[in-house]
């Protein structure tokens, strides 16, 4: 079991920065991959980002393609999603979550992410 615990988020305009971290304890959280995933106001949790476990594979929602950077160190048990050039349409609770050991690769559904994180609010202004 993994416990995590999301920070980072804030208010910023567009076209700027954040970088969000996801701590993590528990002694699966190095062999398990991770995952981003949002929830704008009204809508349903999305898809964002996974990293494996070693961090050597990644893949992202292509809204997000070439704009956010998914990232883990695992001496630090902790993963990242560096994001840049920020939209309004980006502004969502971000969590982070566990890939259950079942799932494929490439994935995408929050049903194959299990130990969800808090979240962490983004918004940013137009």
């Amino acid at each position: 079991q993994v416990q995590l615990v999301e920070s980072g988020g804030g208010l910023v305009e567009a076209g700027g920065s954040l970088r969000l971290s996801c701590a993590a304890s528990g002694r699966t959280f190095r062999s398990s991959a991770m995952g981003w995933f949002r929830q704008a106001p009204g809508k349903e949790r999305d898809f964002v980002a996974a990293i494996s476990w070693s961090g050597g594979s990644t893949y992202y929602a292509d809204s997000v393609k070439g704009r956010f950077t998914i990232s883990r160190d695992n001496a630090k048990n902790t993963v990242y999603l560096q994001m840049n050039s920020l939209k309004p349409e980006d502004t969502a609770v971000y969590y982070c979550a566990a890939m259950l050991a079942s799932s494929s690769w490439y994935t995408r559904k929050e049903a194959d992410f299990g130990s969800w994180g808090q979240g962490t609010q983004v918004t940013v202004s137009s």
